[in-house]
């Protein structure tokens, strides 16, 4: 693959960065499936890669920790379609999918408060619901 891979506006990953590995594929297909290498095995480094500022490559790492590797190598894996393209193209977009989800930086949640008119219908409410709780009561006797 030439072409480098690009992620979003600011980001674009070379092609250098990205390795790939092609092995048999599991599951039905028959003798396709038993002679030719359709698997495709991506394997792509943000720790090492030139395409991150700082920042981003903090994030990713954060955000991705879980599915990086001992030497923090992301793995992705296909064989769902019987072409080695079609798979390599599966790992691309899910590569490209990944990054960009995890370069997204999060809305701070801005702290907010119920209205007064709110808490005081929310009060009323349960104060009739009480009301007809206890009106089903026994009646109580000294």
């Amino acid at each position: 693959m030439a072409d480098d891979l690009r992620v979003t506006r600011s980001v674009t990953i070379p092609a250098s960065e990205i390795r790939f590995r092609y092995s048999r594929s599991g599951g039905p297909g028959g003798q396709h499936a038993n002679k030719t290498s359709t698997r495709v095995e991506l394997m792509w480094n943000p720790a090492r890669s030139d395409a991150l500022g700082p920042r981003q490559r903090a994030r990713i790492m954060d955000r991705l920790r879980v599915r990086l590797d001992a030497d923090g190598t992301l793995r992705l894996a296909s064989d769902s379609h019987r072409s080695q393209l079609r798979n390599k193209q599966e790992v691309l977009d899910r590569l490209v999918d990944l990054v960009a989800k995890g370069l997204r930086v999060s809305k701070q949640r801005v702290a907010t408060k119920p209205t007064k008119s709110a808490t005081e219908r929310r009060l009323s409410s349960k104060k009739r619901r009480s009301e007809i709780k206890r009106s089903r009561r026994r009646p109580y006797d000294d």
